[in-house]
């Protein structure tokens, strides 16, 4: 007989059964599709050894006046500005107490006690101390005057944290009457907590079975930010808003947006906070209005209202005739979840709906129109602005915009939103890749509090993709030559330039595969025998080639039935100069897999792009 080729259609399709997909390929690991033939995607790699603390949630990018890249990094616990290779914590103070902090150490315990009247500290915040004498021993003032994160939160007036150096019996003093402190802005959480109650704090807070309201501080941390020219605007969701002046260098701290000279009515809390294109307004949404004589903010969010500062001034927030400030409340919805910037318009998404904000001009500045009901946004960082339009996810179905809403046939929509855990739905990240027309989105799996997952979508070739892999954030190539996104362990994070190599940080890649949909052996009446399977794989990656070079293994699974399940019939090394594998394989039905070979730990280097392979059968008779 002749050899039967295998070139099966682009994409993963899991919507229908593994036969019913014929001639397609229903499972993928960090694998994409170019041109239509699948190959591995480009490794990645930290961009600096250096790392920041906690959960990296939000990236952004911008260039000083004077050509400095920067790089603005909000986490769980702090926000950075990276200047080449440096993380510069440029968190805001929240409080600062002057000649008020006493200490209490312990003999043979580091845990010091410290005593601050209504220091409004979480556990998990920062505070630097200044000022402070010796206790007498061990804990001199050189151990106390830095930075420390608190442990514990015993009461309104005291919190814990653990010293450098271990305390001894002369340890009896307070560290003296001239103790300063600075307390950095209340940490947030690493997952979402959806209501109040059990859970939507932190361990120990409150008293057995009472209820703690939620806020900024108990709720999963995510920031938003853009750049005001040089400058940087920033805001927790739920907290307030922040400026960073880039002239006073990258040593200072971003400061509260109403303490800026000049300041006048901006809002004192939001839930996201923007730049418009071109007329640049600084935009919150979700901010906190005005009260009725409109002599001050109410300092309580309205989840629907956005309100805006005069063009081109980031002080000037009181709606005047003379100015363009001003504000529009929402109705379509219950809460504001998301904006993004998009072409000539700002697209603004509540839970259940879309609207429009395009610039118009004076009286009326903005013209805000809905243009979708019924379609809402799953979290506030799941949308992503590309060279083809706007695409989200919404709760149950995938979207675009460019003018008009679509709905995007999706061949893994049901695997999914069966396996996605919704509570942790604001945890999801959308991601453009332009140099490979892909859009994503990083996701919580069902089982999985921490994202895990991942669906891409070539919307050029209208395919998709599936695969596991733990990015928290992504910035795409633009201002730096490479996209960037973020990965966290035991709150230690590191940044990683990506689509940078073959390999997993210069390890070898493992886990990669791509498995077909069964398919029939000659007309699947009858069994088949396959002699002999001839790969068509090109190594690309940046390895030597040959005999010893670039490797990975070709599986070929076996069954009789739809409802049997499948067995592993070959597993076979391929390399660049493998002509053929031969085989003693029998059935009616067969899957092929290419896969990394994950047992040959030295195999860096490797990539690969799969053709069509050929296998040679004959009949093998009916039964």
């Amino acid at each position: 007989m002749p050899l039967q080729k295998l070139l099966f259609k682009p994409g993963i399709n899991k919507e229908a059964t593994d036969y019913a997909s014929e001639g397609g390929w229903v499972n993928s690991n960090l694998v994409r599709f170019r041109k239509g033939l699948p190959e591995k995607i480009g490794g990645w790699a930290k961009a600096t050894t250096n790392t920041f603390k906690a959960t990296g949630r939000a990236i952004h990018a911008w260039v000083d006046l004077a050509g400095t890249k920067y790089l603005g990094l909000g986490t769980t616990w702090k926000y950075y500005v990276i200047d080449g290779t440096v993380f510069n914590d440029i968190t805001p103070i929240r409080a600062t107490t002057t000649n008020g902090i006493t200490f209490a150490a312990t003999d043979g315990s580091t845990t010091i006690t410290a005593t601050d009247s209504d220091h409004g500290a979480v556990v998990g915040d920062f505070v630097t101390f200044s000022g402070a004498a010796s206790l007498g021993g061990n804990i001199s003032a050189t151990v106390l005057n830095q930075e420390y994160q608190i442990d514990t939160v015993p009461s309104v007036n005291t919190y814990t944290f653990t010293a450098t150096a271990t305390a001894s019996s002369s340890d009896s003093g307070n560290g003296g009457a001239g103790v300063d402190g600075e307390y950095q802005l209340n940490v947030g959480l690493d997952v979402y907590v959806p209501s109040t109650g059990w859970g939507s704090d932190y361990w120990g807070a409150g008293t057995w079975g009472s209820i703690s309201p939620l806020t900024a501080s108990n709720q999963l941390r995510l920031w938003s930010h853009d750049n005001f020219g040089e400058d940087l605007l920033l805001n927790a969701r739920g907290s307030g808003v922040f400026y960073w002046d880039e002239s006073s260098g990258t040593n200072t701290r971003a400061v509260a947006l109403s303490s800026l000279a000049g300041a006048n009515l901006t809002p004192t809390l939001a839930l996201q906070v923007m730049v418009s294109d071109i007329d640049r307004h600084v935009i919150c949404f979700g901010a906190d209005p005005l009260n009725d004589s409109s002599t001050a903010r109410t300092g309580a969010i309205d989840p629907m209202f956005i309100a805006w500062s005069d063009q081109e001034n980031v002080e000037q927030w009181e709606p005047l005739p003379t100015n363009t400030a001003g504000s529009f409340r929402l109705s379509a919805g219950s809460a504001i979840v998301g904006a993004v910037r998009a072409r000539q318009e700002t697209l603004i998404w509540t839970d259940t709906s879309l609207y429009s904000m395009t610039f118009v001009g004076q009286p009326f500045t903005f013209s805000i129109n809905l243009v979708n009901e019924g379609v809402g946004l799953v979290g506030p960082n799941a949308m992503v602005n590309t060279p083809k339009g706007v695409f989200w996810m919404d709760k149950k179905g995938f979207y675009a915009y460019a003018g008009a809403i679509q709905e995007l046939p999706c061949t893994v929509d049901d695997y999914v939103f069966s396996d996605l855990n919704q509570t942790q739905s604001f945890q999801i990240f959308g991601f453009v890749n332009k140099a490979f027309n892909e859009v994503g989105w990083f996701y919580c799996s069902a089982d999985s509090n921490v994202i895990d997952k991942y669906v891409t979508y070539n919307y050029e070739e209208k395919l998709w993709m599936i695969g596991e892999l733990s990015r928290t954030c992504w910035i795409d190539e633009g201002i730096f030559s490479a996209p960037k996104a973020t990965y966290s362990t035991n709150n230690v994070g590191h940044l990683f330039n990506h689509e940078t190599g073959n390999d997993n940080d210069d390890t070898a890649m493992t886990n990669v595969f791509i498995e077909s949909a069964d398919f029939d052996l000659g007309e699947g009446d009858a069994y088949q025998s396959i002699s002999r399977i001839i790969p068509d794989v090109k190594f690309t990656g940046s390895a030597s080639t040959g005999a010893e070079g670039q490797t990975l293994d070709i599986v070929l699974k076996r069954r009789n039935f739809p409802g049997e399940e499948l067995t592993t019939a070959v597993t076979s090394g391929c390399t660049s100069v493998t002509t053929k594998i031969d085989t003693r394989v029998r059935g009616r039905q067969a899957v092929l897999r290419v896969q990394s070979n994950d047992t040959n730990a030295n195999d860096v280097g490797m990539s690969f792009r799969l053709g069509a392979t050929r296998i040679d059968i004959k009949p093998d008779g009916m039964r």
